[in-house]
């Protein structure tokens, strides 16, 4: 089932997520639905905030982003942490399906060590590299309340902020089901 993306402004986004286990009500057909949502909206990457559940959740499928050594990268990400970034920063353009219209450059670091457990509550410890690291922080911050746009500079942020505003107030441009901030 395709879920509505929740949108810029609501208080959801700005949670820090909680850990679930694996009794979590309907976590099979849940993470099913989060795949189906993101590929509705094209996107990369969708945490639980984004459909309104502040829970230690985030899906990924790489192979969009059309490199070689993404292809069949699909994963779930539950109750994760990173353990480590390192490496140089290095900016690439970022978007939000929750901040539709709005893409900027985003420094990150290039490396990082995060442990999770899978769908099947399996234990994992690994280390990415380049747009996998950068996808899979960007879907991190999701849980850990951040969004992409923190990273901007105050200037910047004062440039979109009439932007930002247009998103809460629903005048996005999104051929995907929204849930627009509650008021």
């Amino acid at each position: 089932m395709i879920l509505p993306i929740t949108q810029y402004g609501d208080a959801v986004l700005r949670k820090l997520c909680t850990p679930i286990t694996p009794d979590y009500p309907n976590l099979k057909v849940l993470i099913a639905n989060m795949f189906e949502t993101m590929y509705n909206a094209s996107g990369v990457g969708l945490a639980a905030p984004q459909i309104a559940l502040p829970i230690r959740l985030f899906v990924i499928d790489a192979e969009p982003l059309d490199e070689i050594n993404l292809k069949g990268f699909k994963k779930v990400f539950i109750n994760a942490q990173i353990l480590e970034e390192k490496g140089d920063k290095w900016a690439y353009n970022e978007g939000c399906l929750s901040i539709p219209g709005i893409r900027e450059d985003i420094n990150r670091k290039e490396q990082i060590t995060i442990t999770y457990v899978d769908e099947n509550f399996v234990q994992c410890t690994e280390t990415y590299n380049s747009k996998i690291a950068r996808v899979i922080q960007h879907e991190y911050d999701h849980i850990e309340g951040k969004l992409f746009v923190d990273y901007l500079t105050p200037l910047k942020k004062e440039m979109l902020k009439g932007r930002l505003a247009d998103i809460t107030k629903g005048r996005a441009d999104v051929d995907y089901k929204v849930k627009l901030p509650k008021r």
